[in-house]
């Protein structure tokens, strides 16, 4: 079976507060989703996790830190080789490991509701800072356009899609932020499964999917 290399990773702020564990819990969980399948993010997070051990051993010995400080952290980390990772990542179409608790299984355990235009969510138990959700867009399909009044990260699990941006298909995460208003339309050769996470509700400018939005609740 030929798997998909992922181009789109999780970003340096976000491997650093993962590392320092002071992430939400719905983007704790698409962290540690998204590093299940991914070697290169994991094998950063695990070289995070080697620079805080070091700073945590020396605390003893501590010195005023420089405001470059964490530049220069990230800097070294891109020139030096590669962190080997601990555990090689699974090679499965399924749910990774990170999500099945949450699901309580794999992809046939999912309790989708639908929320209309083919469209069906599970929203997952999380902590209130963030919201967390599994997404079913069918082949074809589009989302509606949106802005975004926070952060929205969306991880595909199954299938594809694309917007302005790029294409995204399994393992790949998207970022989006206030400066990003896209339309996510699914491969259609496949129906798309993600895993989203949303620290504040979507923008929607149309009355029919703000209308839709308060349905969905996203």
């Amino acid at each position: 079976m030929t798997h998909h290399k992922i181009k789109h990773h999780l970003d340096d702020a976000t491997l650093m507060a993962y590392a320092a564990g002071s992430l939400p819990e719905a983007f704790n969980l698409i962290a540690a989703t998204h590093l299940s399948l991914c070697d290169t993010c994991r094998a950063a997070a695990e070289a995070l996790d080697a620079v805080g051990g070091t700073l945590l051993d020396n605390k003893a010995d501590a010195v005023e830190v420089a405001e470059d400080s964490l530049a220069r952290t990230l800097a070294r980390l891109d020139d030096a080789a590669p962190v080997a990772p601990t555990r090689s990542a699974p090679v499965s179409d399924g749910l990774p490991a990170p999500l099945r608790s949450y699901v309580g299984g794999d992809l046939d355990s999912i309790r989708w509701r639908p929320v209309g235009m083919g469209v069906k969510q599970a929203i997952l138990k999380t902590s209130r800072s963030a919201t967390a959700r599994l997404l079913f867009i069918p082949a074809g399909a589009a989302m509606p356009d949106h802005g975004h009044n926070g952060t929205e990260m969306t991880m595909v699990l199954k299938g594809a899609f694309q917007d302005d941006d790029d294409y995204f298909a399994r393992g790949d995460v998207e970022i989006a932020d206030a400066d990003v208003h896209h339309v996510p339309v699914a491969d259609i050769h496949e129906d798309c499964i993600c895993l989203a996470v949303t620290d504040a509700p979507l923008r929607f400018e149309g009355l029919l999917p703000r209308i839709w939005q308060k349905f969905a609740r996203i």
